[in-house]
């Protein structure tokens, strides 16, 4: 019934799924970018429904409070305490150990909002799991979504990040003063 509704949306709305995983990627980090609107989530959630994709993502342990926490868990959510150290990494990349397939979305950004690094929890999730990083994106002016990058991490953070930052180089996210690419990471953790 959800498929049906996705696609029915995309096809009222203008929007088009522009590719697709290939069936041979049972498991990777899903690199979604640019994350500027919360109809961000809308159209990625959708896309994957249509694809028959089970995505997981990381979220605060927040929402899963109240009402919207079934709808949260229900949708994929993994609840994250934000203020321990709970070794999320490690627990993430045993559920790609204990799955056969497992498709886990991240945004690099970590919010809506203007940062000024990605953050850089999906690389260390890639390489602990040790599966690839596929680069999602939601293009606005294109109206689409799509996967592009398939990227296997090499273990250089900075050389790896430059390929992806270039890959969403000409992705036109809702709102573009939110969005940005610019190198500034530093090497140690966030």
């Amino acid at each position: 019934m959800l498929r049906l509704f996705a696609i029915f949306y995309f096809w009222v709305s203008g929007w088009k799924i522009a590719s697709s995983p290939s069936h041979d990627l049972k498991k990777c980090v899903l690199l979604a970018a640019p994350h500027t609107s919360n109809f961000d989530f809308v159209f990625g959630r959708l896309a994957a429904t249509m694809l028959h994709m089970k995505t997981r993502f990381l979220v605060k342990k927040e929402a899963f409070k109240g009402p919207m926490g079934w709808l949260v868990k229900q949708a994929g959510g993994i609840p994250v305490d934000k203020h321990k150290n709970n070794r999320i990494v490690d627990v993430v990349a045993e559920m790609f150990a204990k799955n056969d397939s497992f498709y886990l979305m991240v945004t690099p950004e970590g919010t809506r909002k203007l940062v000024k690094k990605w953050r850089r929890g999906f690389y260390e999730i890639a390489m602990k799991a040790e599966v690839p990083i596929a680069c999602v994106y939601i293009d606005y002016r294109k109206r689409e979504v799509g996967l592009g990058l398939v990227l296997h991490p090499s273990g250089d953070y900075a050389k790896d990040l430059a390929i992806i930052q270039d890959f969403y180089r000409d992705k036109k996210p809702r709102h573009p003063d939110r969005f940005n690419l610019s190198p500034m990471y530093d090497e140690g953790r966030d």
